[in-house]
């Protein structure tokens, strides 16, 4: 890992870093001046979700690393476990 995700991961105690994961699917979609991604990784039930100013390069197939943190999300009443990611880069 890069001194930078090691300073991130020091700092910030419930940050979580993953190398090489699979994107199974990834979904945009616009929300105010956002574009909201979500992916889903391949053996992991989990959205993780993170947003950009302009659309993203689609990520499906491709293997990413990522930093990212645990969270609730509330989706019509019901508490949904999401990923909330810091940083994705292309492997």
């Amino acid at each position: 890992m890069t001194s930078d995700i090691n300073k991130l991961l020091k700092s910030h105690q419930k940050l979580i870093h993953s190398e090489m994961q699979k994107v199974d699917s990834h979904i945009q979609r616009e929300q105010d001046e956002w574009i909201i991604n979500t992916i889903m990784i391949d053996g992991i039930d989990v959205p993780f979700k993170y947003k950009r100013k302009k659309l993203y390069q689609s990520l499906a197939g491709q293997r990413v690393n990522m930093t990212y943190y645990s969270d609730v999300e509330t989706v019509a009443g019901f508490e949904i476990q999401v990923m909330r990611v810091v940083r994705i880069k292309v492997s």
